[in-house]
């Protein structure tokens, strides 16, 4: 179990360009996190480093309470920018897929389809569904299989101004229950948070 996460001096390169360097972070369970910065800061490539998808050039990461590789094997979720969904598959193939994946269960999909109100759009091939809809199909997840440290890059962006609200609420029981949210936003997270500005 991730009780918390350190970013310590952490410093990504990508392309041959030095995004950051020097940066640090301490979050704790029951805490959240919005990183912001303008576009091409970092934000995006820090999400990936703490995912284990992109290398620190200095640094350390250091998951509280869990090794690195089962915390990032069995201890998080990355939701990235784009939601990763098979355009052909139903929505509920790509729930099922997800979810399996991470660990869940079959009853857990079905209550995450219908807390996020995914259930009639289940037979519906994921091109169809619209922006926000594909939004909601990918965070699914975080409540199909429950792990502690959520990495979230601009989860609110397709969202109507209802689900923003909603989806504040998801992540506000999350905190409740000693999650952990780091989520690269451009918009304000709702609830109470944190703020680790990434400069250009």
């Amino acid at each position: 179990m991730i009780r918390a996460l350190s970013l310590r001096n952490l410093a990504v390169r990508r392309g041959g360009r030095l995004l950051f360097e020097d940066l640090g972070l301490e979050l704790k369970s029951g805490e959240a996190c919005a990183l912001t910065g303008p576009n091409g800061s970092g934000k995006t490539s820090l999400l990936r480093a703490v995912a284990g998808l992109v290398l620190a050039e200095t640094g350390e990461i250091v998951f509280d309470g869990a090794e690195p590789e089962a915390a990032r094997g069995a201890g998080l979720h990355f939701i990235g920018h784009q939601d990763g969904l098979k355009p052909a598959r139903t929505a509920l193939e790509e729930l099922r897929f997800w979810t399996q994946w991470s660990g869940g269960t079959e009853a857990e999909a079905r209550a995450a389809a219908q807390a996020l109100e995914l259930v009639p759009l289940l037979d519906l091939e994921v091109r169809r569904l619209s922006a926000g809809q594909r939004r909601r199909l990918a965070l699914a997840r975080l409540l199909a299989a429950p792990r502690p440290l959520w990495l979230l890059d601009e989860p609110l962006s397709p969202l109507d101004a209802r689900w923003r609200a909603r989806f504040g609420e998801i992540m506000a029981d999350h905190l409740r229950r000693n999650g952990l949210i780091l989520a690269a936003v451009h918009d304000p997270l709702p609830g109470a948070t944190q703020t680790l500005e990434i400069p250009a």
